[in-house]
């Protein structure tokens, strides 16, 4: 099998294809041969064990430029991120199913004591209502961070956000808008979360303007990004992997600090294809870069997207424009990333 991907990895570093998902057609060998660069590889399909989690977790360099820093796991970092948000924004909320308790994932635990229960309460168990509160308050002028307490039940939502948060500022003339609202959802598969529990829903949202959609890949991103979100003039949706919430830790700034939204960033440098991921699937794809090159001989570039929507096309094409691209996606596939 490790023969079989390296000629379909050697032959692929030498086309031109189009950025694509692991799906069907030309595009999807490269990234089957990439998938499938594993000692424990069976050539039979059928008789394959399938493993959620399938990779290390390999975390970011500690960071010198914000200040000092604290040893934090994601959802840490997420907690983080709100506490330095209402302590600065007097008009900031938290609000959704659980969160005053500190919600299922624990990433607002502490909040309403030390807040109060009027800037940290919960919802009704109502997804569509969660955002359309959120659209109003941020109209008004709060700054409204609505949590759905899994991405897979955001849909409910999705006439609130793409017929109305997405399109406010336009349908006005830009007399009015909800910027200010960011919608966080723990995002992915953990292993045992089965059908309700696991998805990942980016790709639904990803072709709707008006909005931004953003993905981390550990702790000290996901702050210094959510925070980006909770600023940002354009209503964010923010998805966590969860996966990542207690497997993924960092040393992490403690103070306030903001990463741009919209640039991609180049892990690692390589000439021979380029690897283009967001969330989890960037470990994966770290571990499968260092198995290429080992292995087959290839070098790979490693890119993290961070932001799907509007997404880095500048970063991306610049780097790679002398050879393939490969974009591993996990969940439903997405048109022209």
């Amino acid at each position: 099998m490790a023969a079989a991907a390296a000629r379909l990895l050697i032959r692929g570093s030498h086309q031109t294809l189009p950025i694509s998902s692991v799906g069907t057609g030309k595009q999807s060998c490269i990234g089957n041969a990439l998938l499938t660069l594993s000692s424990g590889c069976n050539s039979r399909l059928k008789t394959q064990r399938r493993h959620a989690a399938h990779f290390t977790f390999q975390p970011d360099p500690v960071p010198t430029q914000y200040g000092s820093t604290q040893k934090m796991n994601l959802f840490q970092s997420i907690t983080s991120a709100l506490d330095n948000t209402l302590a600065s924004d007097p008009t900031a909320v938290i609000f959704g199913e659980d969160v005053a308790f500190g919600g299922v994932f624990r990433c607002t635990v502490g909040l309403r004591d030390k807040y109060g229960k009027d800037r940290v309460f919960n919802t009704p168990l109502c997804e569509q209502g969660i955002v359309g509160f959120g659209i109003g308050a941020a109209v008004a002028g709060a700054t409204a961070i609505a949590e759905i307490q899994f991405a897979d039940y955001i849909f409910p939502a999705f006439d609130q956000i793409v017929n109305e948060a997405a399109k406010y500022r336009y349908r006005s003339g830009n007399l009015f808008d909800c910027g200010n609202l960011t919608i966080r959802a723990p995002w992915g598969c953990v292993g045992h979360g089965s059908l309700y529990h696991s998805q990942s829903p980016e790709a639904f949202f990803a072709h709707c303007p008006g909005i931004k959609i953003v993905i981390p890949r550990g702790p000290t991103q996901a702050k210094g990004l959510l925070l980006s979100c909770i600023a940002d003039n354009n209503p964010c949706i923010f998805f966590e992997p969860k996966i990542l919430y207690r497997a993924a830790v960092e040393q992490v700034p403690v103070d306030a600090y903001t990463i741009p939204l919209s640039q991609a960033e180049v892990l690692q440098e390589g000439s021979d294809v380029t690897l283009v991921a967001w969330g989890t699937q960037i470990h994966v794809l770290r571990e499968v870069a260092n198995m290429a090159q080992e292995k087959l001989g290839v070098s790979c570039e490693v890119i993290d997207l961070r932001t799907i929507l509007p997404w880095d096309n500048e970063t991306v094409c610049k780097v790679s424009g002398h050879h393939s691209i490969v974009s591993i996606i996990v969940g439903h596939f997405i048109i022209g990333i």
